[in-house]
Order: C-alpha cells, then structure tokens, then sequence
C-alpha cells in the first residue's frame, strides 16, 4: 500500500469499445503518469525469448516466415479458446506488472499513477493496486464502435466481450466511475474523480 509520500496506484479500466483511451488522455492532460498495460505487452513480441515462448504455447502456425508473431493469428486463438487465453496471459502479465513496478519507481513524485488495462479484473490487478475507475459504455454503442474501428463481425465481437467481465460488474466493482457517452464531458468527470483520488492522501 502506498503512504502519503508514495504514489497511490490506480487501475483504470473498463470493458473493449467503452473508450478507456480517451478518458487515459485526460488524465495525462492534468499530468498524471499513466502506464499503458497493451502497449508495453505489444513491445514483448519483439523480443526473441518471448517469441520463443509463444511459440512453444501455441505452434509454429503463429509465427510469419520473417519471425515475427502473426498477431491476428494468436488473437483468432484466444478469442475462442478460453484456456488458450488464460496461457497467454501468463505468460504476459507477471511481465507486465514488472515494468509497471519500474515506471513506478521512475514516477515516484506523481500523487497517482494509472495503470491501464482491460482486465483489471479478470486477472486480479485490482487486488495490487489502491482505487479502480471504470469507464463505462453500454454494449450497443460499444459494438457499434468496434465494428466501425475493427471491421469485425458483431458475433467475433461479442465473442471478445465474453471474454471479460461484463461492463456492468466492472462499474459496480469500481471506486470511480466514467460515463462515457457524447455530450458527458469527460474532462469535467476526470477532473472530479482527480480531486477525489488526491483528497484519500491526505
């Protein structure tokens, strides 16, 4: 747990399509240091010994004639295949959660450092970390999203989706909630739920 001379840890996330990356720029906007958990994971891939252990996880078939991973591939496994995404992330997470300690510890000064991630949840991040805001979106408008950004079916999507959490648990769970529809400025919500993040230092 931090104490008032340390950065409060705190989870944002939210179910896919819901817009955790705007909400994630408004904090960075006020200044808060935030960790992206996707990007960082997708930098692993270029790294040798990892790709050695996706293949070893899921077969030469995921991997291109230039070495390099076929992402698309992985992602059509785990989609589907339950267990198959459970490997994966065990793989990443312990990993991801390391260099998270690390941006932490460069960050030191900040009041709160967001970590960003899909599933806070799912894999028990929220467990490691002092408050979780959750950004919502209910599921018609967050597909409607996603078909227009991923060119996907609505059934592959909702596939995703089950995946996680539903959106409504998640808020439920949360410490702060976003609603993120249009016409919801989402600066005036992130702005309220700074102050309240920086009033539980003190």
């Amino acid at each position: 747990m931090s104490s008032s001379a340390n950065p409060l840890l705190v989870a944002l996330t939210g179910g896919i399509g819901c817009g955790k990356t705007t909400v994630l720029h408004e904090f960075q906007k006020i200044g808060i240091p935030c960790f992206v958990a996707d990007e960082v994971a997708g930098a692993y891939y270029n790294d040798p010994s990892f790709l050695q252990q996706i293949r070893a996880l899921f077969g030469d078939t995921v991997i291109l004639k230039d070495g390099t991973a076929d992402k698309k591939a992985i992602a059509q496994i785990v989609f589907t295949d339950h267990e198959a995404l459970q490997r994966l992330n065990a793989l990443i997470h312990p990993r991801v959660w390391q260099d998270f300690k690390q941006f932490v510890h460069e960050n030191v000064e900040a009041p709160y450092i967001i970590f960003e991630t899909a599933i806070a949840y799912e894999y028990g991040f929220d467990k490691l970390v002092e408050k979780v805001v959750c950004v919502y979106l209910e599921e018609e408008e967050r597909l409607r999203r996603l078909e227009l950004r991923d060119h996907a079916t609505r059934q592959q999507l909702q596939a995703r989706m089950r995946n996680q959490l539903s959106a409504e648990e998640k808020m439920m769970r949360a410490d702060y909630v976003v609603l993120n529809y249009e016409g919801n400025p989402r600066s005036r919500q992130v702005q309220h739920i700074h102050h309240q993040i920086l009033a539980t230092k003190h």
